[in-house]
C-alpha cells in the first residue's frame, strides 16, 4: 500500500530508541534531547475536523477549538490524535488508511519521529461508523456478569487496535446518585461494589487487547447538584470516600487501568482539574497510579471560562499541570504556546512539564511507539491488503462481525430485567393477535444510548446509512411469532405533546389478545433527547404523553405487557399491579430487539437484575438504596422514598430454592476472613439463572452506615432440577468504612451478612462478631469478595 515509513532523522538517534533498555532510561534519554516546544507538543491532542468553523459535537466546541495549522504544528511532534474515526462517518478501511497516513505525516515532520497516540470513545462499543453497538453500561450492570463484560471489552479493544487506535475513553465509573441525571445510562449502577467489579472487568478486557482504558469521570461528576450536567458537587468527604471513589480505586488496583480522565466537577468549590490533592495526592501518592491523567474535553479551558479560577490560558495551564493533568484534550488551547510562554516567564516550572511528559512517553514506550521498527500500518490493513498488495477497499474491514453480534445479543439477553409477571402472563403464546404499540416499538434508535455512533454522530449526517443492522422490537416480534397476527400503532411521540395517534393505538390493543406496549427514551446529546449527556430530567415521569398512552391501553382490558427501553428507570408506582408484565431494558444495543422478542417468547429465560431501583413516584430525588436508617421511610415524614422495585430485583420463568450452608464462625478477627455458603436449587421445569447477592448490615457503627450494601454476588446458571453451592470468601476489609477520624477503618462489633435475591429480599442471614482492635486500612485492603461455585 502507499505508506512507507521513513527512517528517523539522525537527530532522532539515541538510547531511547533501544527497546532492550529499561523504559525509564529510554524516556530520560529522550527528554534530555527535547526542546521545550517539543516537550509541550507531547502534552496535547489535535481534533482534526472539529475546529471553530465546524459543526459542534459538544457545547463550547466552536468557542474552545482554535484553528490549527497541522503541518506547522506537527514539526514539534504531537501527543494525541482525537477521534479520527468518531468525528464523522467514515468506512473503517478508509479511516484506518487515513489514520495511517496521518501518523506517517506526524512521524516524518517531527525531529524525533514519535507517532501520536490515537484515542476514541468506546462506551457502548467502538464509537465509529459500522462498529457493533453493544448495550450501554447500565445494561452491563444489569447482567451482574463481569466475565461477559470483559469478553465484550476485549472484542471492542481488538476492533479498535486493528484500525490503529491506542486508547479508549471508557469505562464510566460514576456511581448513580440521582436518577434524574441524564448520564445515568452511561453508568453501571447505584452501588459502588457493582460499579467497581463490572468496571474493572471492562478495564481488564479492553487492556488485554492492547487498548489503554481511561477511567472517567474522576471524580464526583454524578453527584451534581440538582442532577444537572456539569453542575457543582456538594458531596461530603465520607460520601466521596465510601461511595464515589471505591470503583476508581478498584479499577486502578485490580484492573491496572493506565489512564484516568478528570471530571468537569467542582467539589466544595475546587474544580477537579485544578485539585492536586485529588489528582496527585490521592491518585498517585496514595493509590500508586502510574499512568496518565487526561483532561475531559475542554476541561482545562473551563478553569478559565466556566469555573473562573484561572485568569487566562497560561494560568489554566499552570493550575492543571500543577494538579496533575498530563494531557490536554481534545485539542491544543492551553498546553501549547500559552504553556511555553508561562514556562519561559517563570510562571510554570519546567519540572512540571517534564513530570507530565515522562508519564506520556512511558505510556508511548509501553505501546511500542518509541521503537525504531514501529509501523503506521495497523493490523486490519495488513490483513485486508496483504504485503505489497493494493490499497484496501471500502468494506474490507468488518467492525460488526457475526461473533460481535452474537456477543451483543448475549449481553442484551442477560441484561433484560423482568420486573413483574402477573399470573404468568409471560412467556407469550406463539399464536393469536399481538398488538405492538408505542413510540419505541419501531425505531432502531430506541436500542441505542447517546454514545452509540448513530445517535452520537450519525444524527448529524441524515443522508448516511446507519452502518449496522438494528432490528426493532416490532420486526423482532414478527420474526419470533410467525404464526401470530401482529399489528402496530405508535400511539404518540417519545416526548412531544401530540395525541392524535392515541385512538389508533387503543383500537389496536382492544382488538388484540395481548398488547406489547413499548415505551421509553430517545437518547441524545445536550437537550436533543430524553436521556443522555446534557439531557437531565426534572422528575421521573415517563416523557411526553406516554403515561396517557399507557393509561388508555390498560383501560381497554386487554392484557398489557409493558416493555421499557430507557436510559434511566422511571416511576411506575401509579401502574403497580396493573400491567400483565413489566420488562425493563436499558438501551440494549443493536441486538436488543431480538433479545427482547426471545424473552417475550420464552426462548430466553430472563436473568437481569436491577442495577438501580425503580422509583414508586416521580419525585423524591436524589435517593438510592444506600441509605442510613434516617434516610429510609419513617413515621416523621409523609414522603416514602421506598422504591417500587429495589436494587438487585429481577424475576425468572423458573423458581429457585435456597438452602443455607454451615453457620460458620461467630467470631471473626478484624483482619480475618470467613466463608459464607448457600446452595441454590432450580425447582422449576426450565433452565434458568439465579443471582445470589451478599449484603452487609452493620447494626452499630461510629458513623452512620447504609442499612445494607452489596459486598458480593454470583450469577448461577442452573438446569431444571440442578443444585449448586455458592461460597463467598468474606474478608473483614469489606466491612471497612470512613470513621470519625477521617481514616478508613475496620471496627470491631456485630455484623450481619445477608444472602439475598435483592437488596430487600433476604433469604438467609449470617451473624458475625468482629473481634480485636480497630484496624486502619488503606488501598492495599481486600476490595473484592472471592466467589466459587461447586
Amino acid at each position: 500500500m502507499a505508506i512507507h515509513p521513513s527512517p528517523p532523522a539522525p537527530a532522532a538517534a539515541g538510547a531511547w530508541r533501544d527497546p532492550s533498555l529499561d523504559p525509564q532510561a529510554r524516556v530520560d534519554d529522550l527528554i534530555g534531547r527535547m526542546t521545550l516546544e517539543e516537550k509541550t507538543a507531547q502534552l496535547y491532542g489535535v481534533w482534526v475536523g472539529a475546529d471553530s468553523a465546524g459543526d459542534g459535537v459538544a457545547p463550547h466546541q466552536n468557542a474552545m477549538c482554535d484553528p490549527v495549522d497541522l503541518p506547522a504544528l506537527i514539526t514539534r511532534g504531537l501527543g494525541q490524535l482525537t477521534r479520527p474515526f468518531g468525528t464523522a462517518p467514515v468506512d473503517p478501511a478508509v479511516g484506518a488508511l487515513a489514520l495511517a497516513r496521518a501518523q506517517q505525516q506526524v512521524v516524518a515532520a517531527g525531529r524525533f519521529g514519535i507517532p501520536a497516540l490515537a484515542h476514541e470513545e468506546c462506551l457502548a462499543g467502538f464509537t465509529t461508523w459500522g462498529a457493533t453497538a453493544y448495550p450501554v453500561p447500565l445494561a452491563w450492570g444489569a447482567t451482574f456478569d463481569p466475565g461477559l463484560v470483559a469478553e465484550m471489552a476485549d472484542r471492542i479493544g481488538r476492533d479498535m487496535r486493528g484500525v490503529g487506535v491506542h486508547q479508549g475513553l471508557a469505562p464510566v465509573l460514576d456511581v448513580v446518585r440521582d436518577l434524574r441525571w441524564g448520564r445515568v445510562e452511561e453508568t453501571i449502577g447505584e452501588d459502588p461494589y457493582l460499579v467497581g467489579t463490572i468496571g474493572t472487568a471492562y478495564v481488564r478486557g479492553l487492556q488485554s487487547a492492547g487498548i489503554i482504558a481511561t477511567l472517567k469521570h474522576f471524580a464526583g461528576y454524578s453527584a451534581s447538584a440538582g442532577a444537572r450536567n456539569l453542575a457543582p458537587v456538594r458531596a461530603g468527604a465520607r460520601e466521596l470516600a465510601d461511595v464515589v471513589l471505591p470503583p476508581f480505586e478498584m479499577a486502578v488496583h485490580e484492573g491496572g487501568a493506565d489512564s484516568v480522565m478528570h471530571s468537569y466537577a467542582e467539589i466544595d468549590g475546587v474544580p477537579t482539574a485544578a485539585d492536586p490533592d485529588l489528582l496527585t495526592g490521592l491518585l498517585r501518592d496514595t493509590w500508586g497510579f502510574g499512568g496518565t491523567v487526561v483532561a475531559d474535553y475542554f476541561g482545562i479551558g473551563f478553569l478559565e471560562t466556566l469555573h473562573r479560577v484561572a485568569a487566562d490560558r497560561p494560568d489554566s495551564a499552570r493550575l492543571a499541570l500543577t494538579a496533575g493533568v498530563d494531557v490536554e484534550l481534545p485539542t491544543v488551547r492551553a498546553y501549547g504556546e500559552a504553556l511555553v510562554g508561562a514556562v519561559r516567564d517563570g510562571a510554570v516550572a519546567e519540572e512540571l512539564v517534564d513530570r507530565a511528559l515522562r508519564r506520556v512517553l512511558l505510556q508511548k514506550c509501553r505501546l511500542g511507539l518509541l521503537d525504531h521498527d514501529w509501523s503506521p500500518i495497523p493490523p486490519a490493513l495488513r490483513a485486508a491488503d496483504g504485503p505489497g498488495g493494493p490499497e484496501p477497499v471500502r468494506g474490507s474491514v468488518d467492525l460488526d462481525s457475526p461473533a460481535n453480534r452474537a456477543l451483543a445479543r448475549r449481553l442484551a439477553e442477560q441484561s433484560v430485567v423482568l420486573l413483574a409477571n402477573r399470573d404468568g402472563a409471560l412467556p407469550l403464546a406463539g399464536a393469536g393477535r399481538i398488538a405492538v404499540v408505542g413510540p419505541r416499538a419501531d425505531d432502531p434508535f430506541a436500542m441505542l444510548g447517546c454514545y452509540s455512533f448513530p445517535g452520537h454522530v450519525g444524527v448529524s449526517h441524515p443522508g448516511v446509512p446507519l452502518g449496522i443492522t438494528i432490528p426493532t422490537v416490532l420486526e423482532a416480534v414478527r420474526a419470533e411469532f410467525p404464526s401470530a397476527e401482529v399489528t402496530f400503532a405508535p400511539g404518540c411521540d417519545v416526548d412531544g405533546p401530540g395525541r392524535s395517534d392515541l385512538p389508533a393505538a387503543v383500537a389496536a390493543a382492544r382488538d388484540a389478545d395481548v398488547c406489547v406496549a413499548v415505551l421509553g427514551d430517545r437518547a441524545g446529546l445536550f437537550g436533543r433527547g430524553t436521556s443522555g449527556e446534557g439531557c437531565d430530567a426534572a422528575d421521573l415521569s415517563l416523557p411526553g404523553v406516554q403515561a396517557e398512552l399507557l393509561d388508555a391501553l390498560l383501560a381497554t382490558g386487554t392484557p398489557v405487557v409493558l416493555v421499557l427501553l430507557t436510559g434511566r428507570p422511571y416511576a411506575l408506582g401509579r401502574w403497580a399491579g396493573r400491567p400483565a408484565a413489566v420488562v425493563q431494558a436499558f438501551f440494549p444495543g443493536e441486538e436488543g430487539g431480538p433479545a427482547l422478542a426471545r424473552i417475550l417468547s420464552g426462548r430466553v429465560n430472563p436473568s437481569g437484575r436491577l442495577p438501580v431501583g425503580v422509583p414508586r413516584g416521580p419525585g423524591g430525588q436524589p435517593w438510592t438504596y444506600l441509605q442510613p436508617p434516617l434516610g429510609l421511610a419513617n413515621e416523621v415524614s409523609n414522603l416514602d422514598p421506598t422504591p417500587l422495585f429495589p436494587f438487585g430485583h429481577g424475576l425468572s420463568y423458573t423458581s429457585f430454592a435456597w438452602e443455607p450452608g454451615p453457620a460458620g464462625t461467630g467470631g471473626l478477627p478484624t483482619d480475618g476472613s470467613t466463608d459464607v455458603e448457600v446452595t441454590v436449587r432450580n425447582t422449576g421445569d426450565r433452565d434458568g439463572t439465579e443471582v445470589v447477592q451478599l449484603y452487609l448490615h452493620d447494626p452499630v457503627a461510629q458513623t452512620t452506615r447504609p442499612d445494607v450494601r452489596l459486598v458480593g454476588y454470583a450469577k448461577v446458571p442452573l438446569s431444571a432440577g440442578e443444585a449448586r453451592r455458592v461460597r463467598f470468601r468474606f474478608h473483614a476489609d469489606l466491612a471497612s468504612f470512613t470513621g470519625r477520624s477521617g481514616r478508613r477503618i475496620v471496627e470491631p462489633g456485630a455484623l450481619e451478612l445477608r444472602l439475598a435475591a435483592s437488596s430487600t429480599d433476604v433469604r438467609h442471614t449470617v451473624r458475625l462478631d468482629l473481634t480485636g482492635p480497630e484496624r486502619i486500612v488503606d488501598h492495599r485492603r481486600r476490595m473484592i469478595c472471592d466467589v466459587s461455585l461447586d
